[in-house]
């Protein structure tokens, strides 16, 4: 991944995608798809599910999102203090 894309903003986006199964619409399969997209109207994800709904027969029940931003101040979490002589 550039460094570019980081500094406009784009972040890891990782989306569970529920759909039910052609053949079986009771039944829900997951998929996961990930990339980089630009939150929060996420443009990639929309071109992606744009494609399945036009594409791909299995119809679409759900979607979590979740971005995670790559390029983050440094933060340390201690959750043990060690004294080192």
């Amino acid at each position: 991944m550039s460094l570019a894309m980081q500094m406009k903003h784009y972040r890891l986006t990782t989306a569970e995608i529920l759909y039910h199964m052609p053949d079986h619409p009771a039944v829900l399969q997951s998929y996961i798809w990930q990339n980089l997209d630009l939150a929060p109207k996420f443009p990639e994800l929309q071109k992606f599910l744009d494609f399945w709904t036009r594409s791909l027969d299995g119809r679409l029940h759900s979607v979590r999102v979740g971005a995670a931003k790559l390029i983050t101040p440094p933060t340390w979490h201690a959750r043990e203090i060690f004294t080192l002589h």
